[in-house]
């Protein structure tokens, strides 16, 4: 017996445990779309993102970078037929997870990460190009460590829908970090990098086959019975 007169059983039948096994898994590499938030020629946030590129093609997955060089504003008297719009979005649809890497500059993410991010948008039509994604995130700072942009990315990431994996990168002084071409030194910033990018797999790969079913919402499901309803009654009355 339950207590719940007001929600329809047939909107919430309960939990499909065979759903969630998902017997038919998918054998391709996971695909992993990395994002960086600068572009001074020696961007650390970019050279981190490459760190991980480089862990995440080890662990088997398949790794692409987007270049927001010529990327626009938002509202900046362009839209969504923008070339390095159609690009990102593309890169976006592409993905079964995402990196965000991005400075610290004045305690927050930078503009352009942010830039990118609002590019994205929440819903394409009936498709939510980020929803059920996995999503690391990763910080430099040229002081002290910080944790100011990562926490604004989770928010970003659980306002896209995206399932934001626990563990996180956060690099103080990362000018100290890399040697001159470009490669991470060994120290327990890397191996956290390491840390971050094994799980993010783990999680893409757990997750990727029922992202579907475990976005699937009440709220929704009755949205749309709703809008079914008043549809059918309209017709009916025409």
């Amino acid at each position: 017996m339950t207590d719940t007169p007001n929600i329809p059983d047939a909107l919430l039948p309960g939990i499909d445990h065979a759903a969630l096994r998902a017997p038919a898994r998918k054998t391709h590499a996971p695909r992993i779309l990395i994002l960086y938030g600068s572009l001074r020629p020696r961007s650390f946030s970019r050279l981190s993102g490459e760190e991980a590129g480089r862990i995440l093609t080890r662990l088997g997955a398949e790794v692409r970078f987007f270049d927001p060089s010529g990327l626009p504003l938002v509202d900046d008297g362009v839209d969504a037929t923008h070339p390095k719009v159609r690009e990102l979005r593309k890169s976006v649809t592409w993905s079964e997870g995402m990196v965000w890497s991005s400075p610290e500059r004045h305690g927050a993410m930078t503009g352009l990460m942010k830039t990118q991010v609002d590019w994205i948008p929440l819903s394409d039509g009936a498709v939510r190009p980020t929803q059920g994604k996995t999503l690391a995130v990763m910080q430099v700072s040229g002081g002290s460590q910080s944790f100011n942009a990562v926490n604004q990315m989770r928010i970003l990431g659980r306002w896209m829908r995206m399932i934001t994996i626990p563990n996180q990168s956060s690099i103080p002084k990362a000018f100290q970090e890399f040697d001159e071409a470009g490669r991470m030194r060994p120290s327990p910033l890397y191996d956290r990098i390491v840390d971050v990018m094994e799980e993010l797999m783990k999680f893409t790969l757990l997750t990727r086959d029922t992202s579907a079913y475990l976005t699937d919402r009440y709220s929704e499901r009755k949205e749309t019975a709703e809008a079914l309803m008043k549809r059918v009654t309209l017709s009916a009355a025409t």
